[in-house]
């Protein structure tokens, strides 16, 4: 890693993978990407990104492999299977994972890949949205130690606003698990508080404006605010299916400490009732559907 700027490799060209992806491009980095869906590589491609045809090749060419993947299940097999990080990755390299994932699992897999390998591990997951990606502007919360998270908030600077070292490996995840155990408590109630301003004759168009600076606002009234006040559920910024993924690994994290988090029980069970008419690739605005027919 004696170079000005390390080769990245990215694997995950999603929502957010692909302005991340465009991002590094635009900060001068030399970029490897692999997706499963390879057509989604193609407008990256076109911006300078170098399409590897399978993860080994992207690992061999890469000094940084950095994982943007869906959950817990994804990145495990990119670590595992026959063509995957575990079998190509050697002591010189690094694994950054920006994905939300089990904490639990997140040690398991660092672990498991410094002993066959010898390279390190950084749980970084983000918060800030596609609006934060591309942007810029994103809340990274890092876990791993000194040396490989020093490299991270550095190779990471493309991303983020607010970087931060939340302790060993691991520590990253629950971070994110913390951040997202506000942010769907805080959407729901978004959600029946709109259903109940326009029940009351209220123009809820107007709530977020009315409420800018004062001690309800917050990023995510002022984004589905709107949007569930008008029902306008495009195009899909985040799914209903991400946010149902972290409130489970948060009520988990719970059992396993034997903590209450009676709120975002409460959350999982409307997100798992809205999940099941069909709503899990949709938008969270949605969730104004909870409280109105139409």
């Amino acid at each position: 890693m004696s170079k000005a700027k390390p080769t990245l490799g990215l694997i995950g060209i999603g929502l957010m993978g692909q302005p991340m992806a465009l991002n590094f491009l635009a900060a001068g980095y030399s970029l490897n990407i692999w997706n499963r869906t390879t057509s989604k590589c193609q407008p990256l491609v076109a911006a300078g990104a170098h399409l590897q045809t399978t993860i080994g090749q992207l690992t061999q060419a890469s000094d940084i492999i950095l994982l943007c993947l869906s959950d817990t299940d994804a990145v495990k097999t990119i670590i595992h299977r026959n063509d995957g990080i575990i079998q190509y990755g050697n002591s010189t390299q690094q694994l950054i994972d920006l994905s939300s994932i089990d904490p639990e699992i997140t040690v398991q897999l660092a672990d498991e890949l410094k002993e066959e390998t010898g390279m390190s591990w950084v749980d970084a997951p983000v918060s800030g949205g596609i609006s934060g990606a591309q942007k810029g502007s994103l809340a990274i919360m890092a876990g791993g130690t000194v040396p490989a998270v020093k490299t991270a908030q550095s190779v990471l600077k493309p991303l983020y606003s607010q970087f931060t070292h939340m302790g060993a490996t691991g520590s990253g995840q629950i971070t994110k698990i913390c951040n997202q155990m506000i942010v769907s408590c805080n959407v729901l109630v978004i959600a029946e508080m709109i259903a109940l301003a326009q029940n009351a004759g209220v123009n809820a168009n107007k709530i977020p404006t009315a409420l800018t600076g004062g001690f309800a606002d917050s990023k995510p009234l002022q984004i589905v605010g709107p949007e569930m006040a008008q029902k306008t559920f495009e195009p899909v910024k985040w799914r209903v299916k991400t946010l149902l993924k972290d409130l489970r690994l948060a009520n988990k994290l719970a059992n396993h400490y034997n903590n209450a988090i009676p709120m975002s029980k409460l959350a999982e069970t409307l997100l798992t009732q809205h999940g099941s008419q069909g709503y899990l690739e949709h938008d969270p605005s949605t969730l104004i559907k909870l409280y109105c027919e139409d």
